[in-house]
């Protein structure tokens, strides 16, 4: 059966939706508050699913769709809505999700993040700024709030690299160029080969895939630019490891050298639903590179770098169990959401007694 796409996405927009689904045999599902709910829409065939596939794809999408049988790209529909797209083939037929990207690029406060260290983060001269977490985290949208925060601070030259645009971003203070893979360019690594010559400040490299991709990276901040990514890890001090594991192990000693003397701060991110039920909230691990982190990512002890986020909180490092524990104080997450989001929970436990947790005044611990 047709369905009327304008009006689905429209639906999607109105209901506070975060992604929506699409699978041969079903009616299209919305996520919304992390929750996957069935939506009114009829049920739809493989061949509704391509329609609406290729009615969203250019024909570049196209021809790589049919090689590749998976796509990323974006779509803009005027009057209500910029989304992600990626469409991929399982078991033979089309399936699609779809994300909302909001227009509105929001600010550290809007997204609950710590305001004080991110503007710190975001306004460093040079080096490599990592932004992690698992999919679907809000990586993007954390990077996007820091470059419009660099936007409206300072005067400079922005150059992105992305797969695809999510956020558009418009000239403040700043020169911003962005720069869609696919579209503007064949490949992040082709497009990295020639963004020094294009008298950059700050590169923003969509997403570290590769060895040389963090190559690039590399050389773009021993050369005094500022370079922002982003990557898939469950801490930060899983980034490391992430990062060798795109080299040799013969390399490896090399790599760790660069990456201690080049590497600025990681942030990680756990997004979380709310108390109140009204939509999630991050949990955020921050690590702002010293001598004392240079020195054990050189030596390789990265499993001591948690610690090393406790000791220096003042220069404002954060761990995730810090930041679960703010939350609770603050009200806006449950406890059984922190513990459940913990990496040590038993910790968290002890952080928290003596903390009145409900309406009941009920104390941890007691």
């Amino acid at each position: 059966m047709e369905i009327d796409l304008i009006e689905l996405l429209r639906s999607m927009v109105l209901q506070g939706a975060s992604d929506a689904h699409f699978k041969t045999n079903r009616s299209p599902v919305f996520r919304i508050k992390k929750e996957l709910i069935s939506s009114s829409f009829p049920v739809l065939e493989n061949k509704d699913l391509e329609k609406i596939a290729y009615f969203m794809m250019r024909e570049r999408h196209r021809n790589e769709f049919e090689k590749k049988n998976e796509i990323d790209f974006s779509y803009h529909l005027p009057d209500v809505g910029r989304f992600r797209v990626n469409v991929f083939r399982q078991r033979g037929d089309v399936g699609i999700v779809m994300r909302v990207v909001k227009s509105k690029i929001p600010s550290f406060d809007d997204l609950l993040l710590p305001p004080q260290v991110c503007k710190k983060i975001s306004m460093f001269e040079r080096g490599i700024v990592l932004i992690t977490g698992a999919s679907s985290m809000g990586k993007s949208t954390t990077l996007a709030a820091m470059i419009d925060y660099i936007n409206q601070n300072r005067k400079c030259h922005i150059m992105t690299i992305e797969d695809p645009i999510e956020y558009l971003h418009e000239d403040k203070q700043a020169l911003i160029n962005q720069r869609e893979v696919g579209l503007d360019t064949e490949s992040f690594n082709k497009a990295l080969r020639y963004v020094i010559r294009q008298d950059p400040d700050i590169v923003l490299i969509g997403e570290m895939r590769d060895a040389e991709t963090f190559q690039t990276a590399l050389s773009a901040s021993e050369t005094g630019h500022l370079v922002f990514s982003t990557l898939h890890a469950s801490d930060t001090a899983q980034v490391v490891d992430r990062i060798m594991d795109f080299f040799p192990t013969s390399q490896h000693e090399m790599v760790r050298m660069q990456l201690s003397f080049n590497l600025r701060a990681v942030t990680c991110q756990r997004l979380m639903p709310r108390a109140d039920g009204t939509g999630v909230v991050p949990a955020l691990e921050v690590m702002i590179v010293n001598p004392t982190v240079t020195k054990l990512i050189r030596e390789n002890k990265t499993e001591r770098l948690n610690n090393t986020l406790q000791s220096f909180s003042q220069e404002g490092m954060l761990t995730f169990n810090q930041s679960l524990v703010n939350l609770v104080k603050s009200k806006l997450i449950t406890l059984d959401v922190a513990l459940a989001n913990s990496s040590n929970p038993e910790a968290l436990q002890m952080n928290l007694k003596g903390i009145y947790l409900d309406e009941d005044r009920r104390i941890l611990g007691e």
